[in-house]
Formats: structure tokens, C-alpha cells, sequence
């Protein structure tokens, strides 16, 4: 029997991010869950290595893949409106559930159990999913620090309020990678690779 599983979370690539901004650059939600993976991993990591935890990398990384794939039926929906008020905030996750289990229909019986815990929370992975939403939260970040190195003031605001929620996350492996890596997502590729040297290339 066919399944169309693969073939929708595919079509993420499809789902233009920040609907509501002027972009320099658009972003998809493929690219977005990309860097979310990459960043949840690089938490855990931080976790393990500098906080003495035990956390499981790769399963942040996973979970982080799966993190918006809802969004390939309920579109991107804008922060100022997802999280307008309370009822806005109620209303929306059941949205999101919903979409979820639409996704999970679409698997054979004997891989739907394998996926489940990718999209709804285990009680044994709080955390994980804490770091996740924090790695979300750090992509979006550095989204508006690319807009703003490329001059674009439309982020300045949510630049403001993503910052202000990451720290309300109190999450200690953010801290470390906001201190120790963020800054040199503001330098451009020659001062990253080392390569200041002028003259031709």
C-alpha cells in the first residue's frame, strides 16, 4: 500500500518563513529545521561536554527535524498572531496536534510508532524538547543578525524580542553557545575562514 509520508515532509522546502517581513534573503522551513537540528545538537553537546549532563544529541537532532513539519498544512503562521493571547496560543496547538496526526496517518501501522514520539513530547524527553524550542529560538536569532548585517532594519524588533525570550528560557547550555558562538555570526566569511589578506583571489 502507498504512503505519502516522505513525500509530504518533503514539500517543507515549499513554506516560506517570516511571511509578514521584508527579507533580503526568504527563508524555507527545510533550511530553517536544518539549522534548528544542527543547534540542538550543539546544546546537548554543550551539555554533556561543559555541564556534566546526559543528554542524547542525536535525539535532539531528530526530534528537532520533525520540530515544524506540521507547518506543511497549517503554513507558517506569524508570531504576532500565534501568540497573540492566551486562547490565540490554546487554539493553535490544537491546530498543530491535529496537522500532526494528519502526518502520522499517512505512515504504514508498523513505522507510525517509531515517528509518534517525534511529534508528541515523552515525559523522559522535557528537556530534550526544552533544548530544542531553544535552538528554534536561537535559528530565529540568527536569522535577524543575517538581516541586519545585510542592512535590513525589519528585524530589529523581533531581533529585541527573540533575545528577551531566550533568556527567559533560562536554559545555562544557551548562555554558553550565546557567549561563545553567536558572536561570530556577525563576522563575514573572510574573518571566519582567517583569510584577510587583500588582493586579488
Amino acid at each position: 500500500m502507498e504512503s505519502n509520508f516522505y513525500a509530504m515532509i518533503s514539500r517543507m522546502k515549499y513554506i516560506e518563513r517570516w511571511s509578514l517581513m521584508r527579507n533580503s534573503r526568504p527563508e524555507n522551513v527545510s533550511e530553517h529545521t536544518l539549522e534548528v537540528s544542527i543547534l540542538a545538537h550543539a546544546l546537548a553537546v554543550i551539555g554533556n561536554k561543559r555541564l556534566k549532563k546526559n543528554l542524547n544529541g542525536e535525539r535532539a537532532a531528530l526530534i528537532a527535524l520533525f520540530h515544524d513539519s506540521t507547518e506543511i498544512i497549517t503554513g507558517d503562521m506569524p508570531t504576532p498572531i500565534k501568540y497573540y493571547n492566551g486562547n490565540m496560543q490554546t487554539a493553535f496547538k490544537e491546530i498543530e496536534d491535529e496537522a500532526a496526526k494528519r502526518l502520522l496517518q499517512m505512515l504504514p501501522e508498523d513505522l507510525k510508532e517509531e515517528y509518534e514520539t517525534l511529534f508528541f513530547q515523552k515525559e523522559e524527553e522535557v528537556y530534550l524538547w526544552k533544548l530544542v524550542k531553544a535552538a528554534d529560538k536561537l535559528s530565529a536569532l540568527i536569522k535577524c543578525i543575517q538581516e541586519e548585517k545585510a542592512g535590513n532594519t525589519e528585524f530589529a524588533s523581533a531581533k529585541e524580542s527573540i533575545a528577551k525570550a531566550l533568556e527567559e528560557l533560562d536554559v545555562e547550555e544557551v548562555n554558553i553557545f550565546m557567549e561563545e558562538f553567536l558572536p561570530s555570526y556577525y563576522r563575514n566569511l573572510d574573518e571566519l575562514t582567517g583569510d584577510t589578506e587583500e588582493g586579488p583571489r
